[in-house]
């Protein structure tokens, strides 16, 4: 099982190293929230919850915070209406971009999106004009200095996984289809694997290699559209030459 994207790598290592706390809190108390909303408050009973929280605590937020994201989204005082969206977008070089989002305000969210892409060369696409090159995939990322590769193919082949990528040179990369994704992420962690991130991403059929200012560019977009509050996660096609990542 075999395969990789350096754009992959790239955008994890940056999640990783995410030097801006403030927005890093701020998109995990909307997962938290969304996710109380959907499955109630109690986190034994609601694995999407359960995992917010464990992702919250392993980045140092606050408990008072948690519990109070946990409150609002199950519906108590305050409770915020945030509404999930995704917009789907045509970057530099012809690269295909899914841009996810939680919003209280869509008008808002989709007013600073088509200005961001507006001063980055980006383009609004209709609705399924790019989607199409991507598959919904359950993606659980793991260090690799945690387990060791047969052990871990191992276990996630016995409850469903589709795939282990082995390529990255600090983490393993599972593949679940979206429905088996919760079943293969609970059953890593029942064995005390940790876990760096886990998510549904979309995940390209194909790549299209990006280089020099167009490369360039592109990478400006996307870290735009990540800083900005509203936006929970960008999938792109790009696999962007190395060589650009010096003159951004």
């Amino acid at each position: 099982m075999s395969g990789h994207s350096k754009w992959a790598q790239i955008k994890r290592k940056k999640a990783v190293t995410d030097r801006n706390r403030g927005r890093l809190f701020t998109r995990l108390i909307r997962e938290i929230q969304i996710a109380a909303r959907l499955g109630g408050g109690d986190p034994e009973g609601n694995p999407r919850l359960r995992f917010a929280i464990e992702q919250a605590r392993k980045n140092s937020m606050p408990a008072d915070n948690i519990k109070r994201a946990v409150a609002r989204g199950a519906g108590g005082e305050g409770a915020a209406a945030l509404v999930e969206g995704s917009y789907e977008v045509y970057g530099p070089g012809g690269v295909a971009i899914v841009v996810e989002t939680a919003t209280d305000n869509k008008n808002r969210t989709v007013g600073e999106i088509r200005h961001v892409l507006g001063k980055f060369g980006g383009t609004l696409a209709e609705s399924g004009s790019v989607s199409w090159m991507f598959a919904k995939t359950g993606t659980i990322v793991i260090p690799k200095e945690a387990v060791g590769e047969e052990r871990l193919l191992e276990l996630i082949l016995e409850v469903g996984a589709e795939d282990l990528r082995t390529d990255d040179p600090e983490f393993f990369e599972v593949r679940t289809l979206p429905e088996d994704f919760e079943r293969v992420r609970d059953a890593i962690g029942t064995q005390h694997i940790p876990i760096e991130d886990a998510k549904i991403a979309m995940i390209p059929a194909n790549l299209v290699t990006v280089e020099g200012p167009e490369a360039a560019r592109l990478m400006r977009l996307i870290e735009a559209l990540e800083e900005n509050d509203d936006v929970q996660n960008v999938f792109s096609n790009a696999d962007i030459d190395e060589n650009a990542l010096a003159e951004t």
